[in-house]
C-alpha cells in the first residue's frame, strides 16, 4: 500500500515508447515497510495462534463454556471407530469427517488427535507456553506498526488521498468486477476500487477487531476495560470473532496472491521491494 502517488517516470523508464509504459514511483519506504512487517507478524501470528487453538479446539458463543453448556458453533475431535481412529469437524451441529487434516492428523502408523495439523502450528509439537510467547511478542508488533502507520498515513494525506472511497469509485465498482472476473487489470499510479475497499476493510476493520478481540481475552485487560468483553458479547463470543476474523485475513491472502500472479509478479513485487512500479503503456493514437 502506498501512502503517495508520485507521477514522476525514472530516468530511461520507456525503453520501447507506445509499448512499454513508464516506471512511476508508487510505494514509499514507509509503506514497503509496513507492508512486510505487517507480512511477517500475521504469518508468524496465524501459526502461533493456531498452536494455542489446539489446547482447547473448540469455539462457543457467549460468555462462558464447558460441560452444561451447549453453546459450540465449531469443535474438533478425535473419537476411536470400528474401522479405526476419525478425526471429525462438527459446525454448528452438522459433523464432517476430516481425518487425516482436521481432528486426527500426522503418520497413518502413528496418527495424532490434534485439531489443526503439526506442520500447520508453531512450534510444530505441543507446546502452548512456547505458542503463547511468540503470538503476544507479534500480537505487539503488529498494533504498534498499524498504530505508527494510522498515524503517519493521516498526517501525509494517504489515507484521505489514497484509501478512502469516494463517490465515482461507487460508480466504477461494478466495472472493476468484472475486469477483475475476467482478469483484466489495469496497471495505473493509484488503487483501483476493488483494492480501496479490500485494502480499507483490513486496516480498518479486520485488524483493529482481530486486536480488539485479542485484548478482550486477556484476564488483565478484564481488568483495566472490564466493558471490552461485554461490548464483544462475552470472552467466548470474542474467541469465535478473532478465529473468524483470522479466516477473512487468510482469504484475503490468498485472493491477495492469485491477483498479485495475474495482474504481474514481478511489477507487483518490485513495486514493493523498490517502490517502482510500471503503468500501462499510453496510446499515443488517442493523444491531441
Amino acid at each position: 500500500m502506498r501512502s503517495a502517488a508520485f507521477t514522476q517516470a525514472q530516468p530511461g523508464a520507456e525503453e520501447t515508447p507506445g509499448r512499454t509504459g513508464e516506471l512511476v514511483y508508487r510505494q514509499s519506504a514507509w509503506t514497503r515497510l509496513t507492508h512486510w512487517l505487517w507480512a511477517i507478524a500475521l504469518f508468524l501470528l496465524l501459526l502461533s495462534g493456531l498452536q494455542i487453538f489446539n489446547a482447547h479446539p473448540a469455539l462457543y458463543i457467549g460468555d462462558q463454556s464447558g460441560f452444561g453448556f451447549d453453546n459450540s458453533v465449531l469443535k474438533f475431535s478425535a473419537e476411536n471407530t470400528p474401522t479405526g481412529p476419525k478425526g471429525y469437524t462438527d459446525l454448528f451441529g452438522h459433523r464432517f469427517d476430516t481425518t487425516g487434516v482436521l481432528g486426527l492428523s500426522g503418520p497413518a502408523y502413528n496418527p495424532e488427535a490434534r485439531a489443526f495439523p503439526a506442520w500447520v502450528t508453531i512450534p510444530s509439537y505441543r507446546d502452548l507456553a512456547t505458542g503463547r510467547v511468540i503470538h503476544f511478542f507479534f500480537a505487539w508488533v503488529l498494533s504498534a506498526t498499524l498504530l505508527l502507520w494510522l498515524i503517519g498515513s493521516l498526517v501525509n494525506g494517504h489515507v484521505r488521498r489514497d484509501l478512502f472511497p469516494r463517490g465515482e469509485d461507487f460508480r466504477h465498482l461494478p466495472s472493476d468486477i468484472a475486469d477483475h472476473a475476467r482478469l483484466r487489470f489495469h496497471h495505473t499510479d493509484h488503487y483501483n476500487t476493488l483494492q480501496k475497499f479490500s485494502y480499507g476493510s483490513v486496516l480498518f476493520i479486520l485488524l483493529p477487531l482481530m486486536i480488539l478481540t485479542g485484548l478482550a481475552m486477556s484476564p488483565s485487560m478484564d481488568a483495566a476495560v472490564p466493558f471490552l468483553t461485554d461490548m464483544l458479547g462475552g470472552r467466548q463470543t470474542a474467541r469465535t470473532i478473532h478465529f473468524t476474523v483470522m479466516l477473512l485475513l487468510v482469504l484475503f491472502f490468498i485472493v491477495h496472491i492469485l491477483m498479485v500472479l495475474a495482474a504481474g509478479p514481478i511489477n507487483e513485487l518490485r513495486s514493493m521491494i523498490t517502490g517502482w512500479y510500471r503503468t500501462d503503456p499510453t496510446d499515443k493514437s488517442k493523444e491531441p
